[in-house]
């Protein structure tokens, strides 16, 4: 578990200094942590901050199960490629019919499961009629709503028919949670996942890592790496300090942005810094009823400085937002300035609303660095308009019991939503923060319908605004994703448009 840190928010003038500070540090450790040639290496380790529940990406929410095994043990029809594209997976063709209803999926021959399983059309079926099935933990189930029927003429051929036209089926078809599995081997694949990818898993150690090793049996080109380890390094320092002794060859999302001075300045390292799909936000719990009075929730969102949480949390690294929507998203719209930093409304609003100083509530903030300092700071800015906010750490799975499922047992958390483009999440019924409003859920059934991109872009923008103007959740940043990585690795993604560390690409040079 991460450590609970406080910082408060830094000037341009400190940030600066720390900056500064970092490459002094990083002048003295240089010669500390001489470390082997790396092109002698046939394997690669990452240290990942959040250990997934399990690794079966059809059964749950949590980005962490796709980011160990999108890619490199399960696949789909489609893939996701680094630039967010729609590229051919397991179908290696596709045709789609006049109709714009019916998708004709052409699989690739010769392609096995990790057990020796041949993949044919009614594996697919199979998927998806169990994503949908009553009793599904499939956390995307959206993603199938439009499909009819599907029908396996022979086993090279899927056709799947729609009930309307949906414009981002193939986009869907390559999320984590569509990926395709074998009957055989469903139900264990939570603990012994069996996929189709070019790494099968080796072993689990429980709190320590996840061993990939290289398939013997991959249909596709063999991927350079003999072996990808997930490190499973929740502590910011302590990631900080696996990269320098040379345990850890990368951070796909380096947990403490204040080092990235160090590594700049050393030259064993690169730093880079993409874009995410994760729309991180101060989510209010709506079933509660003092956070049912939009003025409130407007208050809260009045009450925060996105860019003091910016600098003191992230040291800088973060694009502030005003809606559920990434900003280099085309259909992005800045809604920012709907709701500025201005604690003076915020208390003019909480007195209308009757809500006296001292009022208690309750945060609770999961493992990652924008949570649990990002918090701290937070909760310093609502104090400062009235609030008295309790602050409760919790691991990965006390949050998916307590807030996303269950009860939903919080009044606010402090999380990002890395999935793509998932504005949808607020037409869900009983989603964990509460949302419900019929207006946005006919808004989102219209832009499933369109096909034509500019039209579904000017729909967005409308979705952007409307829950901007509900006060649906108070919107904080844009997360960046900031790796550091030994220089002499290549193949890496700089973004993350969907929630992965694909190694495929992963080599030594």
């Amino acid at each position: 578990m991460a450590q609970n840190i406080g910082i408060k928010p830094v000037s341009g003038m400190a940030r600066t200094l720390y900056r500064t500070m970092g490459l002094i540090i990083a002048s003295g450790i240089m010669a500390l942590a001489l470390i082997g040639p790396a092109s002698a290496k046939t394997g690669v380790v990452l240290a990942i901050t959040l250990e997934p529940p399990h690794l079966d990406p059809t059964a749950g929410a949590p980005a962490a199960i796709d980011e160990v095994v999108y890619a490199n043990l399960f696949e789909g029809l489609t893939r996701i490629d680094a630039l967010g594209q729609v590229k051919p997976g397991l179908a290696e063709r596709w045709v789609i019919e006049d109709d714009g209803l019916t998708y004709r999926f052409i699989l690739r021959k010769g392609v096995t499961f990790h057990d020796g399983a041949s993949l044919d059309s009614s594996d697919v079926k199979f998927s998806f009629d169990r994503a949908v099935a009553e009793g599904s933990e499939n956390a995307q189930k959206g993603l199938f709503s439009a499909i009819e029927t599907i029908e396996t003429p022979d086993p090279q051929t899927v056709v799947i028919k729609l009930t309307r036209k949906e414009g981002l089926f193939l986009w869907n078809l390559g999320w984590g949670d569509a990926v395709i599995v074998d009957p055989a081997s469903a139900e264990t694949n939570k603990t012994n996942p069996v996929g189709t990818g070019p790494y099968k898993l080796d072993n689990w150690t429980r709190g320590d890592s996840i061993r990939l090793v290289r398939s013997s049996n991959y249909w596709g080109q063999k991927p350079a790496m003999d072996s990808v380890t997930f490190k499973i390094i929740a502590d910011p320092s302590a990631q900080v300090t696996a990269l320098l002794a040379g345990d850890v060859d990368v951070v796909p999302n380096i947990g403490a942005p204040e080092s990235v001075a160090q590594f700049e300045a050393d030259p064993r390292f690169v730093v880079t810094q993409g874009t995410t799909e994760g729309e991180t936000l101060l989510a209010m719990n709506e079933r509660r009823p003092l956070l049912q009075d939009v003025r409130v929730r407007k208050a809260i969102q009045h009450a925060i400085d996105r860019q003091a949480l910016i600098d003191g949390a992230m040291f800088g690294f973060g694009t502030p937002i005003g809606s559920h929507f990434a900003p280099h998203n085309p259909a992005y719209t800045d809604l920012t300035e709907a709701t500025p930093y201005d604690p003076e409304k915020a208390k003019d609003l909480l007195a209308q609303a009757g809500v006296a100083p001292g009022t208690k509530l309750v945060m609770k903030l999961p493992p990652p660095t924008y949570a649990r300092r990002g918090g701290e700071i937070v909760a310093a800015q609502l104090k400062a308009v009235g609030f008295d906010v309790e602050q409760i750490p919790v691991d990965w799975g006390q949050w998916v019991s307590e807030v996303f499922k269950g009860d939903h047992d919080f009044d606010l958390t402090i999380v990002s939503h890395t999935e793509p483009l998932d504005i949808g999440i607020y037409a869900r019924d009983d989603y964990y923060f509460g949302y419900d409003n019929p207006a946005f859920k006919t808004l989102m059934s219209k832009i499933d319908t369109v096909s034509d991109p500019a039209g579904r872009n000017t729909l967005y923008k409308e979705a952007q605004r409307m829950l901007a103007d509900d006060a649906a959740n108070a919107f904080l940043f844009q997360l960046a994703k900031v790796t550091v990585q030994r220089k002499d690795l290549k193949g890496l993604w700089q973004n993350a448009p969907i929630q992965a560390n694909d190694m495929t690409g992963a080599r030594w040079e």
